[in-house]
């Protein structure tokens, strides 16, 4: 269990800090020929953190923290695929800080999950 929390909070890092990027640079308007990478990043980190969610539960993490997880997971395509049809014109800023919170949560419950992970102890041999 230990190493999937090892493997997978890096790769969570990696995926959440390039989306940063790329969504800070779409915000300025430039390079929005990578939102298919950005997209795909999303469902990356979502599939690092159901795999977290369900091995932080074997773990013995709160149900709740898991269930959380597990929804947000499902929260976070939905709202990146759709924010384009929500409040558009000049309040669709709006929802373009609510996509960054929602995948920075994201990201954060990902890393709790790895961290809750890797301090389950050792198993001995026996």
């Amino acid at each position: 269990m230990r190493r999937v929390g090892a493997v997978a909070q890096p790769l969570v890092a990696v995926a959440g800090t390039t989306m940063i990027v790329l969504g800070l640079l779409f915000w300025s308007g430039n390079a929005l020929d990578l939102v298919p990478l950005h997209m795909l990043l999303g469902l990356v980190l979502v599939v690092l953190l159901w795999s977290l969610a369900v091995t932080a539960a074997v773990a013995g993490a709160p149900p709740a923290q898991v269930a959380i997880a597990i929804g947000w997971g499902l929260l976070v395509p939905t709202l990146g695929i759709t924010q384009d049809r929500i409040l558009p014109g000049g309040a669709h800023w709006i929802v373009q800080v609510l996509h960054l919170l929602v995948g920075l949560a994201a990201i954060g419950q990902a890393m709790a999950l790895a961290a809750r992970i890797r301090q389950v102890p050792r198993r001995t041999a026996r």
